[in-house]
């Protein structure tokens, strides 16, 4: 079996294991895409503006091939903090059977026929009011004033007051939404407004027509089956749907692409299991992908992050009555408790911007008064022995935010679980896990899902609550090390393997990968150096930096960095690798030139000419993985110096400077980290694939011989700045 085909066996026997235990859990995801090799504000901070909304277009036109019998909806985006009208949403709304839902006249995204006459604006409206009075309503134009726009009033009971204002403002597209949120408040009492009118795409005149709100799926289906027959009969050759969102239940399905600071956003519809997720995950990687769409960036040094928008997953089920979460109050406090023991699940697939002041706040990260009062919440609502959704939600949401309170930004966002204050959105049994970079391919995705899935059924399990860890001050020492956090991920996968939900070894392979942290291998006499990027916690910066920060943007201090050193025994023969002992060099004055790691054969002659400087020797920890023996340790250090941040008169301190020695061996070996190429020239464009990416971060590691009188270690103990996981240099003055 090849391996996507062992992949894909491996998913199918996950789902069916929890099908076995009777379980329903739905998934859902946001995945993001942007344009890499732009350098334009769309695509690096803005949400909107060039060619985004173009090609947002061409995705979704590219996922109705991939889903046919859908219908397009132009539907009301959302609307952020400091922005005066609402983002545009471009929709897909199908039946989760297949059969066709819609065949009525193309939106023009999918398919621009040849030119024809312009729509006749009267026509079509006095065929739209005659299609609705058949159904039983009472209908009636309304006048407007503008030429190019009708507007038709359908109501379940007495004719209305046509003088309504609520019936006269501008297009729910053409005005802000309100604080409360969106809602259709004539729809809520039973008025129904049909605004029709004609927008020009290219040299062509479409009609566009913008729909009310719809509560019941079943009368929304029906009116489009009107809309579809009338339209047909009146000759249009395209028609644009627009308006309020649909109406959404177990039978049909809602995708939207939507924008966002620097990509474009992918809301799928949610997969009744992970094998489902998986098929529609390849759909949109693969729709992205032709419209030239990448869901990672690679930086000029070869550095990998991922889109930039995130891969936030969510749980839940078909309809909030059925969620996991609902069913089973004791559930999400066991969940809570199990992700604080559990860092890996925090940090190890995560974006780069984590810690307190990130994007995904750990419940613990808050401080310890905080950790206490979530402990005694825990503790009551536990108590409680059927605690009512409101009861749950009130419970946990205090403490499931970042530390101003914003639920958004939590790890675990309940804010859609039984929200009552998330108007239309808030009450849908939903968890969203926030801790989570975009993936780089639909397995990487599905292999989440399916770790996700498989913690929640575990936990349903158990009816015993696991402790509540307080990890201190080793949350943000101990578990920056990648290394730590694959190790605490090998525990949950033992923990579900035991409980008979083990995910096989195809999923467990996606999981633990870390190809794009890795920076570089050093080969010695006996041993291997391998440098991987670890997590850094970038603070955010306070008042004095609030002038600096428009709009719903914050202002972090990104400059940072942290590094593991692994300590392996060679491959090949040579002194005790155990015997070998790293230390940092602080900068000195040689010159010799460095030799980029992997370039020819020989070590070099050692260089002439250098200072004696004291170096640092690094208290590497020994440890076990899969390999064997290894030693394992941390560095920290500014990389850059920002144009506003935190220490003003702290320098840069890089390139890093490593010094390996052996007892048995005559000479000594430096090991140099560059931020940036060796020589200081600048790169000619992008990387312009992950192995060119790949191939310029082993080249930003370079490797000299020295003379083993160069070298002068000092004592370690007590120093500033040493701890049992990483030496901070940035403590390391006067």
């Amino acid at each position: 079996m090849d391996t996507a085909g062992a992949f894909d066996a491996a998913v199918l026997r996950h789902d069916q294991r929890i099908a076995a235990l009777g379980l329903s859990i739905w998934v859902g995801s946001e995945p993001t895409f942007t344009d890499r090799l732009a350098q334009t504000p769309e695509w690096l901070h803005q949400a909107l503006g060039g060619d985004k909304e173009r090609r947002a277009e061409a995705l979704l036109g590219a996922l109705s091939q991939r889903f046919p019998g859908g219908l397009v909806l132009r539907s009301v985006g959302r609307q952020y903090p400091g922005e005066t009208l609402p983002r545009w949403s471009l929709g897909l709304y199908r039946r989760r059977d297949g059969e066709p839902l819609w065949d009525g006249p193309p939106d023009p995204l999918l398919r621009l026929c040849e030119a024809a006459a312009p729509p006749d604006l009267d026509a079509s409206t006095h065929a739209i009011a005659s299609a609705l009075s058949s159904t039983g309503l009472w209908v009636g134009q309304m006048p407007t004033g503008e030429a190019q726009e009708r507007r038709l009033l359908a109501s379940e009971g007495a004719p209305p007051d046509l003088a309504d204002p609520r019936l006269r403002g501008p297009s729910v597209h053409a005005r802000a939404i309100p604080a409360s949120g969106l809602r259709d408040v004539p729809a809520e009492d039973g008025l129904y407004l049909f605004v029709l009118r004609l927008q020009s795409i290219g040299e062509r005149s479409v009609l566009r027509l913008e729909l009310p709100t719809y509560t019941r799926v079943a009368a929304f289906l029906s009116m489009l089956e009107m809309l579809g027959r009338v339209s047909r009969a009146a000759g249009l050759r395209h028609l644009i749907l627009a308006g309020y969102p649909p109406p959404v239940d177990g039978g049909v399905e809602w995708t939207t692409v939507t924008p966002d600071p620097a990509v474009i956003e992918v809301n799928t519809a949610p997969s009744r299991n992970a094998a489902d997720f998986l098929m529609r995950s390849r759909a949109v990687y693969a729709a992205a992908s032709e419209q030239g769409l990448a869901p990672y960036r690679l930086y000029y040094n070869g550095m990998v992050a991922d889109s930039g928008g995130g891969g936030q997953i969510t749980l839940g089920g078909p309809a909030p009555d059925t969620s996991p979460f609902l069913l089973e109050p004791g559930l999400l406090p066991r969940l809570v408790r199990f992700f604080i023991a559990h860092p890996a699940l925090s940090y190890l697939h995560a974006h780069d911007h984590v810690g307190s002041s990130g994007q995904s706040v750990r419940a613990d990260e808050r401080g310890t008064d905080a950790l206490d009062e979530l402990a005694l919440g825990l503790a009551l609502l536990e108590r409680t022995r059927v605690p009512s959704p409101d009861l749950l939600w009130h419970s946990l949401a205090p403490f499931l935010c970042d530390a101003a309170g914003n639920s958004h930004r939590a790890e675990i966002n309940i804010e859609k679980l039984w929200n009552p204050y998330l108007a239309g959105r808030g009450r849908q049994g939903l968890v969203e896990f926030r801790a989570l970079r975009m993936q780089h391919t639909p397995e990487r995705a599905t292999a989440l899902a399916c770790l996700l899935r498989a913690i929640v059924a575990m936990l349903w399990q158990r009816p015993v609550s696991p402790p509540l860890v307080d990890w201190g001050r080793e949350l943000h020492d101990r578990f920056a090390l990648p290394f730590y956090l694959q190790q605490d991920l090998l525990a949950v996968l033992t923990a579900l393997e035991e409980a008979g939900l083990g995910l096989d070894e195809p999923i467990r392979q996606v999981l633990l990968a870390d190809e794009f942290r890795h920076w570089a291998e050093v080969a010695l006499p006996g041993c291997r150096l391998e440098v991987r990027r670890a997590l850094e916690f970038w603070p955010l910066l306070g008042d004095a930096a609030s002038p600096e920060q428009g709009g719903g943007s914050r202002l972090v201090d990104a400059s940072c960095a942290r590094v593991e050193l692994r300590l392996r025994p060679g491959n090949g023969g040579g002194p005790d690798w155990e015997h070998w002992q790293i230390s940092y060099a602080p900068a000195s004055g040689t010159t010799t030139e460095p030799r980029p790691v992997g370039v020819g054969s020989d070590m070099g002659r050692p260089g002439e000419g250098q200072d004696r400087v004291a170096h640092i020797v690094l208290p590497m920890r020994p440890e076990r993985d899969a390999q064997g023996a290894l030693k394992v340790y941390g560095l920290r250090y500014r990389s850059f110096v920002p144009a506003w941040g935190l220490h003003p008169a702290l320098g840069a301190q890089v390139p890093v400077r490593l010094v390996l020695s052996h007892p048995d061996l005559p000479q000594c070996h430096e090991v140099t980290l560059h931020e940036w190429r060796p020589d200081g020239e600048a790169y000619a464009g992008l990387p312009a694939d992950l192995a060119e990416a790949a191939a310029r971060r082993r080249e930003r590691i370079t490797l000299r011989n020295l003379s083993p009188d160069c070298v002068t270690t000092m004592a370690s103990n007590g120093l500033a700045g040493l701890g049992p996981y990483f030496l901070d240099l940035r403590r390391l003055i006067g």
